[in-house]
């Protein structure tokens, strides 16, 4: 098997986990398949062969930017690769964005529910511009949230606005283009040139459905991730794995894009 590389995923500081965890279940009202803790998810990557992952941070107030950089910077290894986190309401988000860049992240998470925003308003627009300059890789949370209200905070025609803007933009959308909005997805994104990670979406699409917009979407523009803990590992590799894809569009998902566009 060649690398693979679950794209999206979640720890905490292992006090900030005893507390997050239960919490985030009751809110969304799922089960986690891990305890949110570096080592469980280790653990985890270990047990299923899993050569890195992405961890995806989410600041909820301006006042998170440091707390993230110092925990990023405290599990970042050649196993975990950490997406530090700007709120797009603190009036250094230019500043930490170019911090980002110097401390040698790759990318940068954004949430619009946890964040409060709309994806293609016109206050994002200077802080896509710096992601943009600074060659970071944005992974966006599309689509609708499991906690929140359906409000069309990142929908296919915001996402598709934000890349007419910045088409050369390293966007990943999350949840297969846009969680729960995939009649949209089919509609106005699978066939173009825009990043997806799989996480937490394949669990809620049919087979013949799942396998369709795959294979109908550019090869190198899809990307494993299990969003973990909220996801097993293993379980969304076997959902990939499920679809009996071509062997080498399989592994392009499990782990060659991922390589690709973190190396760049």
């Amino acid at each position: 098997m060649s690398t693979i590389i679950d794209f999206h995923s979640h720890i905490f500081p292992d006090d900030v986990a005893k507390k997050a965890i239960p919490f985030l279940e009751e809110e969304g009202n799922v089960k986690a398949f891990l305890d949110g803790t570096k080592d469980d998810l280790l653990r985890s990557m270990d047990q299923f062969g899993i050569s890195k992952s992405v961890i995806c941070s989410i600041a909820t107030k301006p006042a998170q930017f440091e707390p993230i950089m110092s925990f990023s910077d405290s599990i970042r290894s050649e196993r975990l690769v950490p997406f530090p986190s700007i709120h797009p309401a603190s009036p250094d988000a230019i500043k930490q964005i170019r911090t980002i860049k110097e401390e040698g992240f790759k990318g940068i998470k954004m949430h619009p529910f946890y964040q409060d925003f709309f994806m293609d308003s016109d206050e994002l627009l200077p802080i896509f511009a710096e992601i943009n300059s600074q060659n970071l890789i944005l992974l966006m949370h599309t689509g609708f949230d499991i906690a929140f209200p359906e409000i069309r905070r990142a929908d296919p025609s915001a996402i598709l606005n934000t890349l007419q803007r910045f088409p050369d933009l390293k966007l990943v959308t999350s949840h297969f283009g846009a969680w729960k909005l995939w009649d949209e997805v089919k509609e106005k994104m699978i066939g173009k040139n825009i990043y997806m990670d799989l996480s937490y979406a394949l669990e809620f699409l049919g087979q013949e459905e799942a396998k369709e917009m795959i294979e109908k979407h550019p090869a190198d523009y899809l990307l494993y991730g299990s969003d973990s803990p909220w996801s097993g590992q293993q379980e969304s590799m076997a959902l990939i794995q499920r679809l009996s894809l071509d062997k080498f569009l399989e592994e392009k998902i499990l782990g060659e894009n991922a390589m690709r566009l973190l190396e760049n």
